[in-house]
């Protein structure tokens, strides 16, 4: 997947490399990402697409295989977790023996080892069973080391493997494509020479600077798929993370078509973990029932589901006792405003991107606590719909505009506008009023 640009177009630093390849990456759909930065220079890049695709951010430490003799002249690498990449036709081409190559690759071990140590300090990699391994570094020339890095991906039990980088030579893009299941660049020059050219800044990147990084990366409680019984003997599947310093939990409910997978909200709950509040993103319906089209729009039942989740939660150790609002999208928007109206004691706080607020119209009256509604400019139907059906609050409620963003926030800076007010909203109303 070629993310646009021919030219010499680069980036100002690796941040802003990272910011711009994370929007690709969130287009790109991959369902339960990693993300793994290749260090050094990878792990600035990765931290803006960890945080935009909501995924956990881990190090993927891999060496170089130098040539005896030429050290800086790679004949294959090394990954974390055992993944061997040996360029053959190198090996063959200089004539290297079975024993040399082996010297090389004992010599490439323990450096790997090495690094392993000082990346890792002491915490375990970040489990891939049956998820997409995101791996991306700061440029990809020869390739030799995603190589190794994409099969150490598979050998830990990453279901997918997808490559995401914000430059890349494109004949060396083009075999990636026959080892990973996606690839992802932003520019692929023809004439690639130094992958320094194409940012203004590019000076190396120290391992403090990467540890730090990785802490910022890691949530204080671990990510953890939960399983919610329902009224209607049912089981929903959700996804559970808490920031280190939790004031409070959003449940999101997500629209038709959508689920706890979808990169745009699980980009606006990482961002409402920044702020001190746990997310629990799930699916208000079974994949059996989501292959009936009718289902997404049976409002009842899934506002049913909603409360469902909400009687767990206030059970569940983790999260029994906090302040607790509902983050909707589309119908799921109705639903949880159908739920909040159901739960006065419980809801705290009601947002709603680009919702169908209208499905709700006989609940609006209802509803007690405040309610933010989130809709594009552009979106000008759902923008009516959300003007009549506030006409029918009675709580305390805001209808913000985001400018120029259509029904998805497709648009650059549009979800993190939603992301922004969100977070806000749901931090006034949840956080503990000061002492």
């Amino acid at each position: 997947m070629a993310g646009g640009w021919q030219t010499l177009t680069g980036f100002r630093d690796r941040a802003d490399a990272g910011r711009a390849l994370a929007a690709s990456c969130r287009d790109a759909d991959l369902p339960l990402p990693v993300v793994l930065a290749l260090p050094r220079g990878g792990v600035p890049v990765a931290a803006p697409v960890a945080e935009m695709l909501g995924a956990p951010l881990d190090v993927l430490p891999v060496r170089k295989i130098g040539c005896p003799g030429n050290p800086e002249f790679g004949i294959g690498a090394l990954a974390e977790g055992g993944g061997l990449y040996l360029d053959e036709e190198s090996v063959e081409r200089l004539a290297l023996s079975r024993i040399e190559v082996q010297g090389a690759i004992d010599h490439a071990t323990r450096e790997l080892d090495a690094a392993i140590r000082r990346f890792r300090t002491g915490r375990p990699p970040v489990a891939l069973d049956g998820r997409t391994a995101v791996i991306v570094d700061d440029g990809i020339a020869t390739g030799g080391t995603v190589r190794a890095a994409i099969r150490a991906a598979r050998g830990r039990g990453a279901a997918s493997v997808a490559v995401a980088t914000p430059v890349g030579a494109p004949d060396t893009v083009q075999r990636l494509r026959s080892e990973a299941d996606v690839v992802i660049t932003l520019l692929e020059p023809l004439d690639m020479g130094a992958i320094g050219w194409f940012y203004e800044r590019f000076s190396p990147v120290s391992d403090d600077e990467v540890i730090a990084l990785l802490d910022r990366g890691r949530p204080a409680v671990p990510a953890r798929e939960v399983l919610i019984p329902t009224t209607d003997g049912e089981q929903l599947i959700g996804d559970l993370e808490a920031p280190r310093r939790t004031i409070g939990l959003v449940i999101f409910a997500h629209g038709s078509g959508s689920s706890r997978r979808s990169p745009r909200n699980r980009a606006v709950a990482a961002r409402l973990r920044e702020s001190g509040l746990a997310t629990l993103l799930l699916d208000l319906l079974t994949p059996l029932e989501g292959e009936d089209r009718g289902h997404v729009f049976d409002i009842p039942l899934l506002a049913r589901r909603l409360g469902d989740a909400i009687a767990w939660a206030d059970c569940d150790a983790a999260t029994r006792g906090l302040p607790l609002g509902l983050f909707g999208a589309s119908t799921g928007a109705a639903a949880a405003l159908i739920a909040a109206a159901a739960d006065p004691e419980h809801v705290r706080a009601v947002v709603s991107r680009g919702g169908r607020v209208d499905l709700a119209e006989a609940a609006l009256d209802t509803v007690r606590c405040p309610v933010l509604l989130l809709v594009g400019g552009a979106d000008h139907e759902v923008l009516m719909l959300n003007r009549e059906a506030r006409t029918l609050l009675r709580c305390a409620s805001r209808l913000d505009v985001i400018p120029g963003a259509t029904h998805l926030f497709e648009e650059p800076g549009t979800l993190e506008a939603v992301a922004e007010r969100a977070a806000g909203w749901f931090a006034g109303q949840l956080a503990p009023p000061p002492q």
